[in-house]
């Protein structure tokens, strides 16, 4: 989550949230939370930003919390709407996970019934053509049995 995101979320506003960062810094390891290149935020990010009156848009680069980072922050910004939107958040994370853990398992469980699906509908053809070669040796022969023809 982007550090603009995460300030309007806790109800503050994004130099305070980057100064708690900023001043706590040895909790926010590179796989925590990692500062946006310029590339990326003005590919991805520049249609997002409003205009500061003074400086024509954001002085500073985002920051980018990962799910752990946003956890640290509730250590950091010390607030009850952060504690829980953090929570929130936390609940967010967890119900996304389980959801990728189950699209993961649906989709294994898909590959192998198509597996067993494909071995089985490849016999079921080739019975059919063998079913039809020996159809094709009987056609040309003459009935057997009794034939009633019409009467008129």
């Amino acid at each position: 989550m982007l550090d603009f995101d995460l300030a309007e979320l806790y109800g503050t506003e994004t130099k305070y949230l980057k100064r708690a960062v900023n001043r706590n810094a040895e909790r926010f390891p590179s796989d925590f939370m990692f500062q946006l290149t310029k590339n990326e935020h003005d590919a991805i990010l520049r249609c997002q930003f409003g205009t500061s009156n003074s400086h024509g848009g954001t002085r500073h680069l985002p920051y980018a919390f990962t799910e752990q980072g946003v956890a640290m922050l509730s250590g950091v910004i010390n607030s009850s709407i952060a504690v829980s939107v953090n929570i929130a958040i936390m609940r967010a994370f967890v119900a996304i996970r389980q959801y990728a853990l189950n699209y993961a398992e649906l989709s294994n469980r898909l590959d192998e019934f198509m597996k067993t699906t494909d071995s089985n509908f490849s016999e079921v053809f080739d019975i059919l053509e063998e079913l039809t070669a020996q159809k094709k040796l009987y056609e040309n022969r003459k009935p057997i049995g009794f034939v009633v023809r019409d009467s008129e």
